[in-house]
């Protein structure tokens, strides 16, 4: 099976994120699987989503935040809880929206091109599964629209992981 799809990032942010939910659907109908679905999502995001330099997941293993798929640079491998915009989110189980990283206390900076950060808790069933991370090297680069349409795109994966 192939995917193809044609998604222009120059269109308004509603457009982009609901042709955005649209592929996310297709992409992750039928499979469960947790890792394979944050894969296909990340590079979906990542390549669609203008002015990014990450796009990906962590996931929460009982103790700390885990890398898990990703498009971008090499990552921090662990979070602790508590710690940075991630571990931060992970914790509060609220989005985190950061217009410059370098003002958030406590900032992991994995990819020092990162200028602002958003970041959505996974959270299914009151259980912590983990984090989706999008970073940009623009400062300001995320606004409601773009929380919007990421936490839709989280709850998508989360339906889709069972």
């Amino acid at each position: 099976m192939s995917f193809a799809f044609a998604i222009d990032p120059d269109q308004p942010k509603p457009a982009l994120f609901r042709h955005l939910a649209d592929a996310a659907r297709a992409l992750l109908d039928g499979e469960s699987d947790r890792t394979a679905n944050a894969a296909n999502l990340s590079a979906l995001i990542y390549s669609t989503v203008p002015d990014l330099n990450w796009a990906g997941f962590y996931f929460y293993d009982g103790s700390e935040l885990v890398v898990g798929p990703f498009q971008g640079l090499p990552a921090c491998v662990r979070i602790p809880l508590g710690k940075g915009v991630c571990g931060t989110a992970a914790v509060q189980q609220s989005t985190q929206r950061v217009a410059d990283v370098e003002q958030f206390p406590g900032h992991i900076a994995c990819d020092s091109a990162s200028r602002s950060e958003l970041v959505v808790p996974l959270v299914k069933d009151g259980e912590l599964v983990g984090v989706l991370d999008l970073d940009s090297p623009r400062l300001n680069r995320f606004d409601d629209e773009d929380q919007a349409g990421v936490e839709q795109l989280a709850r998508i994966y989360l339906d889709a992981i069972g």
